[in-house]
């Protein structure tokens, strides 16, 4: 019999037990988050906030913990409930969301909360009715049905397709093997505290079942764990190479006023980077170049090279060549000037802030009006 085979019968077939230890481990272990409710708050009688779960587990996705917390904080004191967030302008989201990346799902929700807003502010409590929202899928619905509202729902997320892989030791490539390990995680969830259970296990994946050097000695689950048993976790989840992403080429320009404004455009609501505010840029896509020299600027000026900048995106890789000119034209049909003590504020992604820092330094830090 194959090693694989004899540590996949080793692991326990006491789902119970398993989900007993984890939970024992997540009330000693749990990490503190602005918008998590404590074991100990909970069995003192708290329940989490619907609005709360949504907006931290949106902000979650192929986002860090980390780079949320002071996001989550801020749009927290600047709409403290859905309806304030739905009576807000979709603009304000987009700047408050600036930064975060993935900008559809600041557009989504956005619509979520005018839907569930318009319904009297209640979240619906079953995985059924959240993925009639917009923006909120399988994932997103497990998890608000399970963390809100104590539904015995699957949670998989990256921490647990690799907690779940591991534990038993599946071989399938990870693109393959989601309905395996959903399957997995289904047979695990427990009818009472399936909320932390679910917590519990996504903790597990980020702090001690982590994709390098994984802290086995300190696992609550390490006597089920079959990758622990064989002596080699990380080998678990399989992942195929990723193909290389294509690299795309463009031009940026920041045309800058006399009293320090800047020349901004908003992109179309649609697409990549939809709805976000942008200095005016070539025809580039995730499929096409566009155009790479001062040419193809917006307006007559002294323009001159002021670097190059590159971005990472999804599915393509970006350089922008930025190009910087002093003008005190009119701006352009579409586009509009922004005052220098006002940019920091403006809904910049990532790429255009590292583009206008390329021209001037400091440009996107936050100042004081003259």
């Amino acid at each position: 019999m194959a090693l694989h085979d004899q540590t996949r019968k080793a692991v326990s077939g006491d789902n119970v037990e398993i989900a007993s230890r984890l939970l024992a481990w997540y009330d000693a272990h749990h990490r503190d988050l602005p918008w998590r409710v404590s074991p100990r708050a909970l069995a003192g009688g708290a329940r989490p906030d619907p609005y709360l779960v949504w907006l931290s587990e949106v902000m979650l996705q192929q986002t860090t913990v980390e780079a949320v917390k002071s996001y989550f904080q801020a749009f927290m004191q600047k709409w403290p409930t859905v309806q304030a967030l739905a009576a807000a302008p979709t603009e304000d989201v987009m700047k408050a969301w600036a930064g975060l990346g993935y900008y559809s799902r600041a557009r989504n929700l956005k619509a979520c909360a005018d839907l569930v807003a318009r319904q009297g502010g209640r979240f619906p409590d079953s995985e059924s009715g959240l993925k009639e929202l917009p923006g909120i899928g399988a994932y997103t619905a497990a998890a608000i049905a399970a963390i809100a509202f104590d539904r015995p729902a699957a949670v998989v997320d990256g921490n647990v397709e690799r907690v779940v892989s591991r534990l038993f030791s599946i071989a399938t490539p990870l693109g393959e093997a989601k309905g395996e390990i959903r399957g997995q995680v289904e047979r695990m969830v427990p009818l009472t505290r399936p909320g932390d259970f679910a917590q519990a296990m996504m903790d597990l994946g980020a702090t001690i079942c982590t994709p390098r050097r994984p802290r086995c000695i300190l696992c609550p689950v390490r006597v089920d764990c079959s990758a622990t048993i064989s002596g080699d976790p990380e080998r678990f989840p399989v992942r195929l190479p990723k193909a290389e992403r294509p690299l795309r080429r463009g031009a940026a320009f920041v045309a800058v006023r006399c009293d320090g404004a800047i020349l901004l455009r908003k992109r179309a609501d649609k697409g990549l980077l939809g709805g976000m505010t942008e200095v005016p840029t070539t025809g580039w896509t995730a499929r096409i170049d566009g155009a790479t020299t001062e040419a193809a600027a917006p307006l007559p000026g002294n323009w001159r090279q002021a670097g190059r900048i590159g971005h990472i995106f999804t599915h393509f890789a970006l350089e922008l060549d930025v190009f910087k000119a002093e003008t005190d034209v009119a701006a352009p049909v579409g586009h509009f000037w922004s005052l220098a003590h006002e940019i920091s504020g403006e809904a910049l992604p990532s790429v255009m802030k590292k583009v206008i820092e390329a021209a001037i330094p400091g440009a996107t830090k936050k100042q004081r009006p003259r």
